[in-house]
């Protein structure tokens, strides 16, 4: 059955922007996109469902952890990186398998809700990958390798990354996530890498977050080797002090970075490391207010953006950010950006794409993040401000400012062709 999806703008984000516009979707897959007039008239008697904001793709989300939904009030502690990465190992303990499940179900929802239709989980607990692959959402699912040194990976961590790639539900597709260079050793983290490649799964770990890591990885000391040592974990970095390199550095020697990698907030990334990124072709997924919360440090989103690095952006989780509301991360980007010294014409256009074709191009989602015919049916629509005679090439601006001052509203997801959400 075919459905005519309408709006005073489209934003189809891989094309121009079109003043009442339309999109028209056949099953699961977009069949056309263009003036409404013309769509209507070359399909009479279509259903049409008429949005009173901004349609654009659904946005794409690269990087989050959905089971941590119901850690929302961590995010509240006003500590750095390392003390708080401690309070959540610590209550990780208290949740049952239903809990963590009923945890990512809520997150999944959150998104949906916000107009997001695809995102890059980190799971810890693959118990979730099955009410994540009911919902339905698109997106990878990275099956964590955590904690780890080379007697317990040896003696059990490696057969259960065997076992749950092996178990993971039909529906959603899974990948890899070596947490980082401090609680994975660097043989571990290698290998881990080598069973992704040898399976044909994408990688995705977090790289240069914080501070601590950075002084990990180059000294071997800090607060992270205190945490690994007291957990007796033998770490090269710890038994060699370091490897006088920088987070980035480091894994492009042990082979880890190529195209099949994009990693989570590359907050510490120099020019020579943002150099190495993109000669190996990997996505920052740029996740600022986790930053800021996690006085981690600011991501050089304006190095970024004028060295034509490509990048997602992603909410991180609820224990470390105020929502997981995607347009609403974009616009703080923005602002940092801004604050960072970058004014051109393109900001906010760009920072768009990174929240749409960016987590699509981390992910390799080769339709997601755009509205093509063809491509999947998998639309948001945002009612903003000032609607009424915007300037269709003006809505990314206008998007990016309603969401700045909380005042966007998602008024419909569809995923797949099936609406999702609709606001009341």
């Amino acid at each position: 059955m075919q459905t005519l999806h309408s709006a005073p703008i489209v934003l189809p984000v891989s094309a121009e922007p079109i003043g009442d516009g339309a999109v028209l979707v056949d099953g699961d897959r977009v069949a056309a996109v263009g003036p409404r007039a013309e769509l209507a008239a070359a399909h009479p008697g279509v259903r049409e469902r008429r949005w009173a904001g901004v349609l654009t793709p659904g946005l794409v989300n690269a990087h989050a952890h959905l089971q941590y939904t119901d850690f929302e009030d961590l995010n509240a502690l006003g500590q750095p990186f390392p003390v708080w990465i401690s309070q959540l190992t610590a209550r990780r303990p208290s949740f049952t398998e239903a809990m963590w499940c009923e945890s990512a179900r809520r997150g999944v929802n959150l998104m949906l809700d916000s107009g997001t239709t695809a995102v890059a989980d980190i799971v810890t607990d693959a118990c979730v990958l099955a009410p994540t692959a009911r919902s339905g959402i698109g997106g990878i699912s990275y099956l964590e390798v955590v904690f780890q040194d080379a007697r317990s990976w040896s003696e059990s961590g490696r057969t259960r990354l065997l076992d749950q790639l092996a178990a993971a539900p039909a529906g959603r597709r899974v990948g890899v996530s070596p947490h980082t260079p401090f609680t994975v050793a660097g043989a571990v983290f290698a290998d881990a890498v080598a069973i992704a490649r040898d399976k044909g799964l994408r990688i995705h770990p977090h790289v240069a977050e914080s501070p601590a890591e950075s002084r990990y990885v180059a000294e071997g000391t800090g607060p992270f080797a205190e945490t690994m040592a007291k957990a007796g974990k033998a770490m090269e970095l710890i038994r060699d002090g370091g490897s006088g390199l920088t987070p980035t550095g480091y894994l492009d020697k042990l082979g880890v970075l190529g195209p099949d990698v994009h990693a989570a907030h590359c907050v510490h990334c120099d020019a020579a490391d943002r150099a190495v990124l993109r000669e190996r072709g990997v996505y920052p997924a740029l996740c600022a207010r986790s930053n800021k919360i996690l006085q981690s440090g600011q991501p050089p989103v304006a190095d970024y953006l004028r060295e034509g690095s490509p990048f997602g952006i992603g909410t991180d989780s609820l224990a470390s950010s105020p929502s997981l509301d995607l347009l609403e991360e974009a616009a703080a980007l923005r602002e940092l950006a801004r604050a960072q010294g970058y004014h051109e014409a393109d900001l906010d256009r760009r920072i768009f794409e990174a929240a749409t074709l960016g987590g699509a191009g981390a992910m390799a989602l080769a339709d997601a993040g755009r509205i093509e015919p063809g491509g999947p049916a998998d639309l948001a629509a945002f009612a903003i401000p000032g609607l009424a005679g915007l300037d269709p090439a003006d809505a990314y601006s206008a998007l990016l400012d309603a969401a700045a001052e909380g005042a966007h509203r998602c008024l419909v997801t569809v995923l797949g062709g099936t609406l999702v959400h609709r606001a009341a």
